[in-house]
C-alpha cells in the first residue's frame, strides 16, 4: 500500500514523500517583475516539499496578466530567480518553474505600450482584470497571426533556457486555468479556421509545439504539463472535454514527460468518497498517462492516501494550505493543526502573511536527488 509518505522515484529525482507545493500567485515580485530576497525566503521556508512548483511566471512582457507577478525573460529576472533556487537548494529542496502566458486574461494597462492582450481568437472573456489602478473589465483581445504563434513557440524556448540559467530543477508548462495554451486547446475560446483551430488536432498544435520546444531545452525527464479539464475558471469551457483532453493527454504521453499535473474542480472537499465526487474523465486520463500524475483539488491527508492507494494519482499538490504552513509535510505527517490563514495578505504586500508564519520545529529531512 502506497500513501502520501511513501518515497517515490520520479525521473531523475528520488523523493522522500509525495507532497507537492502547488503554484500560487502571490503578487510580490520586485522592480521589473524580478524575484528578490523576500521571495527567496518564502520558497526556502517551504523546501520540504517533494517538488516546489513556483507561482506562474510570464515568459514575455505580453504574457503578464496581474501586477507583481514574476517573469523569466530579462537578466534581472534570471538573477532574481537564481537567488531563489540557490536558497531552495541550500535547504535540500527541488524547485520547478511554471511557465506562463495569460493570453486574453490581461488588460491594456498591463501590456507593453498599452496594447490589447492577445489570444487565439478575438473573444472577450467575462469578468474583470486586476490592474494597478483596480479591477477593470476584460477587453476584447487581438487574435494572433499564424506567424506570431510561431514566434511565441520560440519565446517559450528562450524562457526555458532562461529557467535553466536560473538554476531550476525543471519546468512546468502551464496549459490550464483559462490562460493562453488552454485558450488554444478549448473550442469556446478558439474559433480559428487555420491550422491552429477547428479540429482538436489543430487546437492542440500550438500547446504541443510549445511542449516540444521546452523539451528540446530540458529533455522530457525535467518537463511537466498542467491541465484543468474540469475547470471553468477564466470563463473557459469545451463542447467535448473528453475528446479534447483525451487527445491532448495521449499526445503528451508520447513525449514521455516527467509528470502531468491535473487540477480538479475542488469538490473533493465535499461529502462522499473520492470516487463519488470525481469526474469519470479523471480515471480515463490516468489510464492514458504512463508517468507520474499529480492531482490538485482540496485534498487532505486521508483523501491523498486514498487517491494514491487507488493508483489514480502518484502525488498530491497542495495550494492554500502551503500559504500559512511552511512546514506542511510535517503537519500532514503528524496530524498537527494548520496555522490560521490571513486572506487579506494572500496577494501583494511584503513579509506579513508571506514569510511570517510559524513552523512546528525541525523540518523533515529532504532526500537528495536534484
Amino acid at each position: 500500500m502506497a500513501d502520501l509518505f511513501t518515497p517515490l522515484s520520479v525521473g531523475p529525482f528520488d523523493l522522500p514523500h509525495r507532497v507537492v507545493m502547488a503554484p500560487m500567485t502571490r503578487n510580490r515580485a520586485g522592480d521589473g517583475n524580478a524575484p528578490h530576497t523576500l521571495n527567496a525566503t518564502y520558497y526556502q521556508q517551504r523546501s520540504d516539499a517533494a517538488f516546489i512548483i513556483t507561482e506562474a511566471t510570464q515568459i514575455c512582457p505580453e504574457g503578464m496578466g496581474y501586477p507583481g507577478t514574476p517573469g523569466i525573460h530579462s537578466n534581472a529576472q534570471i538573477d532574481g530567480w537564481r537567488e531563489v533556487t540557490d536558497a531552495v537548494h541550500e535547504a535540500g529542496g527541488r524547485i520547478i518553474l511554471q511557465m506562463w502566458h495569460v493570453g486574453r486574461i490581461s488588460h491594456p494597462d498591463l501590456q507593453p505600450d498599452g496594447r490589447d492582450p492577445v489570444a487565439p481568437s478575438a473573444i472577450q472573456p467575462a469578468g474583470e482584470a486586476m490592474t494597478l489602478s483596480g479591477m477593470k473589465p476584460f477587453v476584447t483581445p487581438r487574435a494572433l497571426e499564424a506567424a506570431e504563434i510561431e514566434d511565441l513557440v520560440e519565446q517559450y524556448r528562450v524562457a526555458a533556457k532562461n529557467a535553466d540559467m536560473a538554476g531550476f530543477d525543471g519546468v512546468e508548462v502551464h496549459g490550464a486555468n483559462g490562460y493562453l495554451l488552454d485558450q488554444f486547446t478549448r473550442d469556446s475560446t478558439n474559433a480559428r479556421d487555420d491550422e491552429y483551430g477547428g479540429s482538436v488536432e489543430n487546437r492542440c498544435r500550438f500547446p504541443l509545439a510549445v511542449t516540444d520546444a521546452v523539451v528540446d531545452v530540458w529533455g522530457p525527464e525535467r518537463v511537466g504539463y498542467r491541465i484543468s479539464p474540469f475547470q471553468p475558471y477564466n470563463d473557459i469551457s469545451d463542447s467535448d472535454p473528453v475528446a479534447t483532453f483525451t487527445y491532448l493527454a495521449t499526445e503528451l504521453a508520447k513525449r514521455d514527460l516527467l509528470y502531468l499535473h491535473m487540477v480538479e474542480l475542488g469538490d473533493t472537499r465535499g461529502g462522499g468518497s473520492f470516487q463519488d465526487s470525481r469526474d469519470p474523465l479523471f480515471a480515463d486520463l490516468r489510464n492514458i498517462w504512463p508517468n507520474t500524475l499529480i492531482t490538485n483539488g482540496g485534498y487532505d491527508r486521508a483523501m491523498s492516501d486514498a487517491v494514491i492507494d487507488a493508483g489514480l494519482a502518484d502525488m498530491v499538490a497542495f495550494g492554500a494550505p502551503y500559504l500559512a504552513n511552511p512546514d506542511l509535510p510535517e503537519r500532514l505527517l503528524t496530524g498537527a493543526a494548520y496555522n490560521d490563514q490571513d486572506r487579506a495578505t494572500f496577494y501583494g504586500g511584503a513579509a506579513a502573511g508571506y514569510t511570517d508564519y510559524s513552523a512546528l520545529g525541525p523540518a523533515l529531512d529532504p532526500a537528495p536527488g536534484q
